[in-house]
């Protein structure tokens, strides 16, 4: 048991969870602390003051309380609901704490520093310090935001540069892609056979496998939500759940695509038609998403180009592009937690024309 933290903002010799320099990085090493006392003994602390950041209804259910002192946020705490949850809450602690003893570099700051696991309503929740920033989604679902190509590529450049510094920072050997090859399999573990999908993207998955690229650090869930920024560059990325020391570089870069493509069509009606996307109308669930595969338009050329320009980074085609958009949608349904959001990627990719994606 390890003492109740302080802020990180501060430097406290007697407590070696918050201790600064190198005595800090190695007390950070997995596996993680459990402190002392309770979550409701750290709100209690006399000028803390909690804030409920965020919460699910997901079959892993969690809360994300920001506590804030007379400086500002100082910690950041995730607590479950579910034992399921609970797994994959301690599992992101041991994420981050591996993280951080690579040579993150300028990007350590970027992303949260696991303090311990502290007793939270009958579960272990994780501490964190908190990560400052303005969430991307503020300004994504600001007024016409989205209409703007000026300021969708600022989003789109911004969300890539901070994914090549981390690629850059963490590259292991390259390997054969196999993204799509294993989203169809686990495709079909979740939702049952699916020999006609299977089929139609067979020849796509095969292309994605004879390019190689390197094995990096991967978050997993990178989309707009989980980015803060501040003067247009990336300062943070949260929620780490689904983040893995070695993986496909590929996942965050086709997640970021994904993910912006498909609330394109959340401030308009029905039937309405989508501002700055010509001929674009919000007809049915995923009508953003469509457009960026299919085109046409400055939108779907501007998401080709930020993954085909992340391929070239990594040293592969560019003419994957849309292949790994594909593939892309694919890891979504295969891996989303809530199933119904799965499903309906999962139907949004079945019913792809893929003769009309431009090549």
């Amino acid at each position: 048991m390890t003492a109740m933290p302080t802020s990180p903002r501060r430097s406290n010799s007697t407590n070696p969870v918050v201790r600064t320099g190198r005595a800090r990085s190695r007390r950070a090493a997995f596996p993680l602390p459990m402190l002392s006392g309770s979550l409701t003994d750290l709100i209690a602390r006399p000028g803390m003051h909690p804030v409920l950041l965020a919460g699910s209804k997901d079959p892993n259910a969690k809360l994300t309380v920001v506590l804030i002192d007379e400086c500002g946020p100082a910690f950041a705490v995730k607590v479950p609901t579910t034992e399921a949850s609970a797994a994959v809450v301690r599992a992101e602690g041991e994420t981050l704490a591996l993280l951080h003893r690579a040579s993150l570099g300028a990007l350590a700051p970027t992303i949260p520093r696991p303090i311990g696991y502290i007793a939270a309503g009958g579960f272990v929740g994780l501490v964190t310090g908190a990560v400052a920033g303005m969430p991307m989604a503020v300004a994504y679902h600001a007024w016409r935001h989205t209409a703007a190509p000026r300021r969708v590529r600022a989003d789109f450049d911004a969300a890539g540069d901070w994914l090549a510094g981390l690629q850059r920072r963490t590259a292991t050997a390259a390997c054969r892609m196999t993204l799509l090859h294993d989203s169809l399999d686990r495709i079909e573990t979740r939702f049952g056979p699916q020999p006609a999908l299977r089929a139609r993207l067979a020849p796509v998955a095969d292309r994605l496998a004879t390019q190689l690229t390197p094995r990096t650090a991967v978050h997993g869930d990178y989309w707009f939500g989980n980015l803060l920024t501040d003067k247009g560059q990336v300062v943070g990325v949260v929620d780490w759940e689904a983040g893995r020391l070695i993986g496909e570089p590929v996942i965050d870069i086709a997640r970021f695509a994904v993910t912006y493509s498909l609330y394109l069509d959340r401030h308009v009606l029905a039937g309405a038609r989508i501002p700055g996307h010509r001929g674009l109308r919000n007809e049915g669930w995923g009508a953003g998403l469509v457009r960026a595969v299919t085109g046409p338009g400055w939108y779907h050329e501007l998401v080709i180009d930020f993954i085909a320009s992340a391929l070239e980074r990594l040293g592969v085609d560019r003419a994957c592009a849309s292949a790994v958009l594909l593939a892309g949608i694919a890891d979504v349904a295969a891996t989303a937690d809530h199933p119904e959001f799965a499903r309906s990627h999962l139907d949004l990719l079945a019913g792809l024309d893929l003769a009309a994606i431009p090549s």
